[in-house]
């Protein structure tokens, strides 16, 4: 058939795209970060038919209305790995994928006023040291010179790690979308899945709002729905969705282009450079769990009351704009990742509990050799959700 008249060839290759094919050799289910990392590393590798199905845009879920934050300063050995492996890919993101993620490696530096926060950090930084990562323990007035905006009374030390920082979701995802049709992979939004068909608990089709796809395998990456969609295939994964709110300044005269990613530890609030302002965001204990996505005015009270006790000269700055995202929390804030046992080839990776963005890159790797049946270049077992049935779950502590 010849070219359609009026249709350039990129048009041509959207319509091609966006069709359903009748069968995939692994349906990856999640469009954001981890979806699209999967999909990429499984059809680099020579993986035919990976067919990748997204209920929205690319990266409209959690992925894009996140902090952006980058780092490897965790408390638990995977998380740490997971977090460095990650961000040794976003150094070198814009060089292997051709896309800039304006990556800017500020540091992140948590605040603490606790003696059990500090001896709990003192302690997190002995293993990152001994994994590679260049963080350390500093003193308050450090703490201040590279963070000016910052007030240090009640502060008894800070963590720092030069190394992590912060960069642009929406650039990311735009690089591996790219990056995973050059490989082969199809990419399919406006797509929901509506069902996972199992005969005698193997999986033979997926059931979508735009026709049935055969196949014998399913990822699942759907972020803050992905408890949906392992109750689909008869999977628990006990992933409940929570409402992180975030905030945008206007310019700020004299902000320092090196503010670190800046977190009062004991408060949760947090800020970094965006453009001329600041981003900042605050956990709002009073938030019920939850698929809500509009913006609210409750927990700004207790963020103004966070901002001037930690960094009053935020105070003075007006309000450009603001959004509200998913945090996918599983009850011990760590990731749950590995291959269902009671339904054949149903693989997961979810609930990273706000961090899910900044392990993507390590994720999608581990997603390909947990379904090529490779030894994974993480060791994530610890992360299978069988460990809530066994009672051997370790709460991750570095979480904002």
């Amino acid at each position: 058939m010849g070219p359609v008249p009026g249709i350039s060839s990129e048009s041509r290759a959207a319509v091609t795209a966006s069709e359903l094919p009748a069968r995939a050799s692994v349906v990856v289910v999640g469009g954001g970060v981890i979806g699209l990392s999967t999909a990429y590393h499984l059809a680099r590798a020579g993986v035919p038919d990976v067919l990748l199905l997204e209920r929205d845009e690319l990266g409209s879920g959690s992925t894009c209305r996140a902090a952006g934050g980058v780092r490897a300063q965790f408390s638990d050995v995977v998380n740490i790995e997971l977090g460095q492996r990650s961000l040794r890919t976003f150094e070198t993101f814009e060089r292997e994928f051709g896309q800039d993620i304006d990556l800017r490696q500020v540091g992140y530096l948590f605040l603490l006023d606790q003696p059990h926060q500090v001896e709990a950090f003192e302690r997190n930084v002995v293993i990152q040291n001994e994994l590679g990562v260049a963080s350390r323990m500093i003193d308050a007035a450090e703490a201040k010179r590279l963070s000016p905006l910052i007030e240090t009374k009640g502060l008894l030390a800070a963590a720092w790690s030069p190394h992590d920082g912060h960069c642009t979701p929406e650039s990311v995802v735009l690089g591996y979308a790219r990056a995973a049709r050059g490989a082969g992979a199809r990419l399919v939004r406006g797509c929901v899945v509506n069902g996972i068909v199992t005969d005698d608990s193997t999986i033979t089709a997926v059931e979508t709002s735009r026709g049935t796809v055969a196949t014998d395998a399913v990822i699942c990456a759907a972020g803050a729905w992905s408890g949906q969609v392992g109750n689909l295939a008869g999977v628990d994964l006990p992933v409940v969705p929570l409402r992180r709110q975030i905030l945008t300044t206007e310019p700020m005269a004299g902000l320092d282009p090196h503010t670190p990613f800046t977190i009062d530890f004991s408060s949760s609030f947090y800020f970094h450079g965006e453009g001329p302002g600041l981003l900042l965001g605050m956990s709002d204990p009073d938030e019920e769990p939850g698929f809500r996505l509009g913006r609210s005015d409750a927990w700004l009270p207790r963020l103004g009351e966070a901002i001037e006790h930690r960094a009053p000269r935020i105070a003075e700055v007006g309000i450009a704009g603001g959004w509200a995202g998913l945090y996918e929390m599983t009850p011990d804030h760590n990731g749950l990742v590995g291959e269902a046992t009671d339904v054949s080839r149903f693989l997961y990776a979810a609930g990273f509990s706000g961090h899910g963005f900044l392990m993507g890159p390590a994720i999608g790797e581990v997603m390909r050799d947990l379904y090529l049946g490779n030894r994974p270049v993480v060791d994530v077992s610890g992360l299978d959700v069988r460990r809530f049935a066994d009672s051997t779950i370790r709460p991750e502590l570095n979480i904002v």
